[in-house]
């Protein structure tokens, strides 16, 4: 039997182990000519992250079968789990004034828009990390418990809902519009030059996707 064609792209597969450094920046703006975001600010410690990209799919037919499909993003809903929200955290994440130690809450706060950024542990010891880009999140459910023979600790669940930006990108000759930035650190190349910049200041800016430059020999086909 011939053995199995490996992924040529593929370094390693290592799973995930682990989650931290949660981090927001509110995007200050998202029109179709530019992008830009405040300082990432950590949101809170990590507990857990589930993400569910969401695509739909139409179909058309001919001929009694399927003649092409035309598959299209909706949206990215992803849940985190954290150790507490501060006062500060809510002030980030809506339009809560939180001034003099008071948390305010009115029925005009509304969520900001933000982009949300956190790495993953794997079992080599790197990390995968991510952006998504625009997104807001929903008001969490607080949970107050009694005291009882064993003290249960409290965690609070976030939703947020992810899009797409909405200026357009020119990546390899197409027009795309994104919505999320990862980098496996585990299957870097050392072709990869921008990605490993990129890591390094992964948590300092929301990431960009910076493709490698070209050398002399690539521009002139040597």
């Amino acid at each position: 039997m011939a053995a199995v064609k490996e992924n040529k792209e593929t370094i390693t597969r290592s799973r995930l182990v682990g989650l931290k450094d949660i981090c927001v920046a509110e995007v200050t703006t998202n029109d179709e000519d530019v992008y830009a975001a405040e300082v990432p600010v950590r949101l809170a410690k990590a507990i857990a992250a589930t993400v569910k990209d969401t695509f739909t799919i139409e179909y058309t037919y001919s001929d009694d079968e399927v003649e092409d499909t035309v598959e299209t993003y909706e949206k990215t809903e992803i849940e985190i789990e954290v150790n507490r929200l501060a006062p500060g955290d809510y002030a980030l994440l809506f339009d809560t004034l939180y001034k003099y130690g008071f948390l305010v809450k009115a029925e005009g706060d509304k969520a900001k828009e933000v982009a949300l950024g956190f790495r993953a542990k794997q079992s080599n010891g790197k990390y995968e990390f991510c952006w998504y880009y625009c997104g807001k999140a929903e008001h969490p459910d607080v949970t107050y418990e009694t005291v009882k023979d064993k003290k249960t600790a409290q965690t609070i669940k976030v939703t947020f809902t992810f899009y797409a930006r909405k200026k357009e990108d020119v990546i390899e000759g197409e027009r795309k519009k994104l919505y999320a930035l990862i980098v496996d650190e585990s299957n870097l190349m050392a072709e990869h030059t921008t990605a490993a910049e990129a890591i390094a200041e992964w948590f300092s800016a929301v990431q960009e996707y910076t493709p490698v430059p070209e050398t002399e020999d690539d521009t002139t086909g040597v």
